[in-house]
């Protein structure tokens, strides 16, 4: 921990600092431990074979690395607004600035809206018989609602899906434990690589999904302006959220490979659900397909409040139209971000699919952590008057390099879609500062 002249103070900021360390705590690991674990298993299966682990590892070590730097410039500079409020510090190039938030903003917006696809999907037809797209609107309107009346609420929302979710995971290890000491489980398959790929490039391969199972831990640095003692709640809150996920995913990924073959996950949309009903354990199914549900609404709720919180945080900056930052009176919540990410949100799900929303989202954020990295590299001489977390060098240089080998993973159709991202991000910057320019006129008359 890093100790500056002066005493450590509260920052003052328009939204209600209702968040303390466990409740923060709750929140990163509610937002990591989200769908993707739950579909993404087989995917995983089919670039390495049964040692799902080693890419889950792969990017275990690159979530800490990048977590390490968020700890950083979130203690030190407690606002929302994310990697776009740190690269504005550290460049002061207001198009960079914007841009880092709006794919920051654009990342949130297409994972909630690939979640409602899913949602709406295999495992709610499982439960009740409705059509997907009006089902997948109104999952977003009632995730909106519970955004709105408040930070709190949707928080703790996020902690009872959050223990409803890990349950779900727990049954997954629980049954392979059972089928490990029973004798019927095959803990060799664990060594065994995908046929026709080699080892490192599958793993690699797989790193990239692996990935996006992790992510989670970058929403919370929009959450800044809300937390209690955010230098003392925020490294805390990271590194123990990151971990726990971390264990729980590789304990999923041994159950999973014990109890099924890899070519079988690797063939299933569904892959824990097989994997609880191969272990004859006797878990109902549609008791898993509700969890998962669950699983899917609170990784979805958590992204579109973050999603929301960098709307505000841009509009703050002003980089975005002053009614972004227009909060509710008494709830405090930023009431147009929060609509104009929902109506975003809708518009995604009825066009988008799961597949490519996904892999684009790893791309988007992967890009927004490159930034953050170089930020708070240039940003290290930077001094403020409050105690904050400082890591070592060395940390944001290898988060680096380990951010541009899993860029290099990415397929061309995934950066087009990426370009495209930029492309909008850029003509809205223009609107808005032409926008701004014409009410500072307007002020100044």
């Amino acid at each position: 921990m890093t100790k500056d002249p002066g005493t450590a103070s509260k920052p003052q900021t328009g939204l209600k600092r209702a968040i303390g360390t466990p409740l923060l705590f709750a929140f990163i690991v509610g937002d990591t431990l989200g769908a993707g674990i739950y579909t993404l298993v087989g995917t995983m299966a089919a670039d390495v074979g049964g040692a799902i682990w080693l890419p889950l590892l792969i990017a275990l070590v690159v979530a800490m690395l990048t977590a390490a730097t968020y700890a950083e410039l979130i203690t030190k500079y407690p606002h929302a607004g994310g990697a776009a409020r740190y690269v504005d510090r550290a460049f002061g190039i207001p198009y960079l600035s914007f841009l880092v938030g709006f794919l920051m903003m654009a990342s949130g917006i297409t994972t909630a809206a690939a979640l409602a696809n899913a949602f709406a999907g295999d495992y709610l037809n499982a439960l009740i018989d409705v059509p997907s797209a009006p089902a997948a609107v109104a999952f977003i309107i009632a995730l909106t609602l519970i955004n709105l009346r408040g930070v709190r609420e949707s928080l703790t929302a996020n902690l009872v899906a959050s223990i409803i979710e890990v349950t779900g995971l727990a049954i997954v290890i629980f049954v392979g434990a059972i089928v490990l000491t029973s004798g019927n489980g095959e803990p060799s398959r664990l060594l065994e690589f995908a046929p026709d790929i080699p080892p490192l490039e599958g793993a690699f391969a797989a790193s990239i999904v692996a990935f996006f199972s992790f992510l989670g831990f970058e929403a919370a640095a929009n959450m800044a302006e809300e937390v209690r003692q955010p230098s003392k709640a925020y490294p805390r809150a990271l590194f123990g959220a990151i971990g726990t996920a971390g264990l729980v995913y590789l304990l999923i990924a041994l159950s999973a490979v014990i109890v099924l073959p890899p070519a079988e996950l690797a063939d299933s949309t569904g892959p824990l659900l097989d994997v609880v009903a191969a272990s004859g354990v006797g878990i109902p199914p549609w008791l898993f397909s509700l969890i998962a549900l669950i699983a899917i609404a609170n990784g979805a709720l958590l992204f579109m409040v973050m999603a929301s919180r960098v709307g505000y945080g841009l509009a703050e900056a002003e980089l975005l139209p002053r009614a972004f930052s227009r909060v509710l009176p008494g709830r405090r919540t930023p009431w147009v971000s929060i609509v104009v990410i929902a109506a975003l949100t809708i518009i995604l799900t009825l066009t988008g699919n799961v597949a490519s929303l996904a892999e684009t989202t790893v791309l988007l954020l992967l890009l927004v952590f490159l930034s953050a990295n170089v930020s708070v590299l240039v940003l290290k001489k930077d001094k403020v008057e409050h105690d904050h977390f400082s890591a070592p060098r060395f940390v944001p240089v290898l988060a680096i390099i380990a951010s541009i080998v899993l860029l290099a993973q990415q397929t061309g159709p995934i950066w087009l879609g990426s370009a495209a991202y930029v492309a909008v991000g850029s003509l809205l910057f223009l609107a808005a500062r032409a926008r701004r320019k014409r009410e500072d006129r307007v002020s100044a008359d």
